[in-house]
């Protein structure tokens, strides 16, 4: 977007908050960058130019606006609509990829050479991955600093900087203040409270609208004990981290989402906060999606009345492919009964002091190694589960945020007990595909009978067509028009 000029121009003239990390304004008179709908009065045209990413514009040579705070805007919806290699590259290092394993291990993922991978990055994105890398952990640090009092060479590791003098090199390039300065300008202006010891409380910015209903009630309604539970208006679970463990405690409000993390390894900070975001879909761009689903007369009245409806997510891909196998043709409780055992027999314990929260999702390799005999299934839901488990431990099925979502697709049918319900529903909810379709979910074939569409898998499936790209969203709505407890906030 950033190269339509004239459309950009009207974005910055009338502060649209839409357009919130689709492109950034660089001012050449004060060499400063900032949001579209930075509150400043706008510079003259003549003054502005558009990058497409913070790090574009820190290379070259902006730095960041102390009012509008552009590194915290949300990310571009773009990554998360498209399963390029350029789109899965913006995802895994939103995840924090090149800071654990490099440059050459994003591209060994992506299936590329380092100079493709660069390439691409900087024909696209005006930058390569060490300079997104760079102002992903330039953000991270500014978070740790003015939220916490860790020791500021903690900062600089916990962020991933490879050394103090580039962490305060990089931040005053950056901010145009110093490490220091920035906590005591935080400081004088926090009217909070002091912050529990240990816990990082945050806010997660996304567009608006958001509706909370379908995307909270769904995370708690299916939520499995002793891993996820809805406590005091929040949706908490356990996060299993790269150098670590984690709980994350998420709250709904009317502008964005309160985030209280509280980490035994601050360098898990980055990753905590991008697998939250991916969760709740908070990149998503709901305008886009609804004005889309509004041109089918029979869908419009149900985004009218709840706009903004987000696609319920998970942290862990591979977790959501072993729930997905044990809610075949069960009902909700029985499949997070299911789970709970898992969890119970296969899952690390933890102590949680806030809550009720006691054990991390097994990995794939603690359940590769379960004798499928102690499951309470069905012989032939052992073996869809056995087989599963098995292919994720050996690494011949990768699910995650670099899946190319057609491989998966195609890796995940070939397996034994795998029907399009399965596939399409891990598709939507693990690989975030935003045109991931569940024509044959018995709650689509009510909501759809319900509302005159067709409610054969095949008529639906055809009348859906106008729906592309946004039908796992089609999904959402039409599955609110049940009672089920997915679709409400939990009391």
């Amino acid at each position: 977007m950033h190269t339509d000029t004239e459309r950009c121009v009207r974005a910055v003239q009338s502060k649209d908050a839409r357009f919130d990390g689709w492109f950034f304004t660089a001012v050449l008179t004060t060499r400063i960058y900032c949001r579209p709908s930075c509150p400043v009065v706008p510079p003259k045209v003549e003054n502005m130019t558009f990058y497409p990413s913070a790090a574009a514009c820190q290379q070259a040579g902006f730095r960041a606006c102390k009012r509008c705070r552009p590194d915290t805007s949300p990310g571009s919806p773009e990554w998360n609509a498209r399963a390029d290699a350029v789109a899965r590259a913006m995802r895994l290092i939103r995840d924090g990829v090149v800071d654990r394993e490099g440059v050459p291990g994003l591209a060994a993922r992506l299936g590329y050479s380092t100079r493709q991978i660069e390439r691409q990055l900087l024909a696209e994105l005006g930058a390569g991955p060490l300079a997104l890398a760079r102002a992903q952990r330039a953000q991270t640090a500014r978070l740790l600093i003015e939220t916490t009092g860790i020791p500021m060479a903690e900062v600089a590791f916990a962020a991933g900087f490879s050394s103090i003098r580039t962490f305060n090199d990089t931040v005053r390039e950056v901010f145009a203040l110093a490490p220091g300065e920035l906590r005591t300008r935080a400081s004088r202006s926090r009217s909070t409270p002091p912050q529990t010891p240990g816990v990082i409380a945050l806010r997660l910015p996304y567009r608006a609208p958001l509706n909370p209903s379908n995307l909270f009630g769904h995370l708690a309604a299916t939520g499995v004990p002793g891993v996820e539970e809805w406590r005091d208006g929040a949706y908490r679970r356990t996060l299993s981290l790269p150098y670590g463990h984690g709980i994350v405690a998420l709250t709904p409000h009317p502008d964005h989402i309160a985030c209280r993390l509280s980490l035994t390894d601050p360098r898990d900070l980055t990753i905590a906060i991008s697998r939250c975001r991916w969760m709740l879909d908070l990149d998503a761009d709901p305008v886009a999606v609804d004005d889309q689903l509004r041109t089918d007369p029979l869908l419009a009245p149900l985004v009218d009345k709840a706009p903004g409806r987000r696609v319920p997510r998970t942290v862990d891909a591979a977790e959501f492919a072993v729930r997905a196998v044990l809610g075949q043709q069960v009902s909700t409780a029985a499949a997070r009964t299911h789970a709970a055992r898992l969890v119970t027999a296969h899952g690390e314990a933890i102590d949680d002091p806030e809550g009720g929260l006691t054990h991390l999702f097994p990995s794939s390799a603690a359940l590769a190694a379960l004798d499928p005999q102690t499951l309470a299934l069905p012989q032939s839901r052992r073996t869809t589960l056995t087989t599963l488990v098995g292919a994720l431990a050996e690494g011949s099925l990768q699910l995650g945020l670099d899946s190319d979502w057609e491989k998966a697709r195609a890796q995940l049918i070939a397996l034994p007990g795998f029907g399009p319900w399965t596939v399409e529903v891990i598709a939507m909810r693990a690989l975030g595909d935003p045109d991931a379709f569940l024509p044959g979910d018995l709650g689509m074939r009510r909501a759809a009978a319900d509302l005159g569409l067709p409610s054969t898998p095949a008529a639906l499936t055809e009348r859906a067509a106008a729906w592309r790209p946004w039908r796992a969203y089609a999904v959402q709505y039409l599955w609110a028009t049940d009672g089920h407890p997915i679709n409400h906030l939990p009391v």
